[in-house]
């Protein structure tokens, strides 16, 4: 996994094209890359991330953000309610109680 400027790109060797092909994976509008080694893959990566960015600046638009760390999450009232009560008895807020239910998952 690559990272850089916020923005993570992720790649695959391709047999057919004899290199690697990578896609930056947080954020539609940033693209894809190649590289035949490990060290030009990486220069595509930040090049494509800089291209958008100039290209962005050129056409007076921000660009898109990776992650912001926000999302709707919509549950049954009830499921609501039961999140509610165990957070409390954590002595937390919702939020955190989910959060950290979320980390604890994408931890294994």
């Amino acid at each position: 996994m690559l990272n850089y400027k916020g923005y993570i790109g992720e790649a695959v060797y391709d047999d057919d094209l004899g290199m690697f092909a990578g896609r930056v994976v947080n954020a539609r509008a940033v693209g894809t890359f190649y590289g035949k080694t490990v060290e030009e893959l990486e220069e595509e990566f930040r090049k494509t991330v800089d291209y958008y960015f100039d290209l962005c600046q050129r056409k007076h638009v921000d660009p898109e953000k990776p992650f912001s760390g926000r999302f709707n999450l919509r549950v049954s009232p009830e499921l609501h309610r039961k999140i509610y009560l165990a957070a409390r008895e954590d002595e937390i807020s919702i939020n955190s109680w989910i959060a950290e239910g979320l980390e604890k998952l994408v931890g294994k």
